[in-house]
């Protein structure tokens, strides 16, 4: 696994595509449990290279119910971004992840992992790479029928507070999603 990640953190692959240059952010370890796969690096985590470090990552440990210690220990928690690199800024947000990374990292990865009990898919483009058919129509849709793909995967939305108003829109979320997602994540990381 190390020499994996290793070999990652050197990928240049979509190197000339990046406005800020190359700087895969991942984290794992052969005997984590919970797999994270979101969306990509933003600006912040660029720059620091902790991942989910900014106000969507506190959402997210808030969300799982953890502490940052249990959420950075890799033999908790792997954390495999769509895209490795922080991909620019768009008109109206950061830029997809690039679309290099998952095909060419992912099923090498997940197959090192072997105690993974569970694989949030946070986002749309998570879902749509792994869930393909099988989503619904909207990510709404998906999230709100988030049973349907346990035990395997727990569909999420981002945790960014830009979706503060879906939140607000969609109480079910609060009331029924969450506490399924502290209690999944309680029971395999006790």
């Amino acid at each position: 696994m190390k020499k994996l990640l290793a070999e990652i953190r050197q990928c240049n692959i979509c190197a000339s595509e990046l406005e800020f240059g190359p700087r895969p952010v991942l984290a794992a370890d052969s005997k984590s449990k919970i797999a994270i796969i979101g969306q990509a690096p933003g600006s912040i985590v660029h720059r620091t290279g902790i991942p989910w470090d900014d106000k969507s990552g506190e959402n997210l440990r808030n969300w799982m119910g953890i502490n940052n210690e249990q959420f950075y220990d890799p033999k908790n928690i792997a954390i495999i971004p769509m895209g490795f690199c922080y991909p620019g800024k768009g008109k109206s947000g950061d830029l997809p992840p690039r679309k290099e990374c998952a095909p060419q990292w992912h099923d090498t990865i997940l197959k090192e992992l072997k105690n993974i009990k569970l694989v949030l898919l946070i986002g749309s483009y998570a879902q749509n790479y792994y869930l393909k058919e099988a989503k619904k129509r909207t990510l709404t849709e998906t999230v709100k029928n988030f049973k349907a793909y346990m035990p395997e995967y727990f569909v999420l939305p981002h945790p960014s507070p830009r979706n503060n108003i879906w939140q607000a829109k969609n109480p079910w979320f609060k009331e029924e999603v969450l506490p399924g997602l502290k209690r999944k994540v309680k029971t395999i990381l006790k």
